[in-house]
């Protein structure tokens, strides 16, 4: 029976125990902690930038609808203006001075023996601007006030009484204009027709009948525009 040698059995018991040597698989764990630990970090690195690009998206589409809505509200706002701008103009239309019907009411108010000259009418409209809110000095808030724009309506009579006997017919006309419906519908009873001149009886230039010349002016109240 042959007899084997191993002659290299030293060599490879001190490779089993060099294998064997907690110092190197203390190494080998350790590189293994340490990959696993560079995969971890690897991993979270890509989930932030994952979540930055979400959430740089979010931020995309937010302010993109932040534009959207104070675009929406800007149009509301010029809508409401507009609307507002409308509702004063048609109340304007609605309750303007009509020449025509006060010179139709003044044809019923006529009487044979008064001359009406002269028909004159004065429109003036006065802005008032807003006033901002703001405290006097007791610090008690004073809410602002939209501006407006207020009407004033002045009607002016020139006549002659031509009768008989000169200025007896004044007081008359006065009161035929002040019976009318128009003119009742336009004054109220602290806006009465007032005799604002009365001349003395003179004789016509034309050497007709002497007359008196006399003025009534008709004061609409003041209307308020928003």
């Amino acid at each position: 029976m042959p007899i084997r040698l191993n002659l290299l059995a030293e060599a490879q018991a001190l490779e089993d125990q060099r294998r064997r040597d907690p110092a190197k698989r203390a190494m080998w764990a350790g590189a293994f902690v340490v990959a696993l630990a560079l995969v971890w970090s690897s991993s979270l690195q890509l989930r932030v930038m994952m979540v930055k690009g979400e959430l740089n998206r979010i931020e995309g589409q937010m302010n993109a609808r932040s534009n959207d809505y104070n675009q929406v509200v800007e149009n509301t706002k010029k809508l409401t203006d507009v609307r507002h701008k409308l509702a004063s103009l048609q109340q304007l239309t609605t309750h303007r001075f009509l020449q025509g019907t006060a010179l139709n009411a003044l044809q019923q108010t006529a009487l044979e023996e008064v001359e009406l000259r002269r028909f004159r009418t004065d429109q003036t409209y006065v802005l008032v601007p807003e006033s901002k809110p703001g405290t006097n000095d007791s610090n008690v808030t004073i809410p602002g006030k939209p501006a407006k724009v207020i009407e004033k309506i002045v009607i002016t009579l020139d006549a002659r009484d031509v009768s008989a006997t000169p200025g007896d017919q004044v007081s008359r006309f006065k009161q035929s204009v002040a019976g009318s419906t128009y003119f009742q519908s336009l004054l109220t009873k602290t806006n009465e027709i007032r005799l604002t001149s009365l001349s003395p009886p003179s004789p016509s230039t034309t050497g007709g009948k002497p007359f008196v010349g006399f003025t009534l002016e008709c004061r609409a109240p003041e209307r308020t525009h928003l």
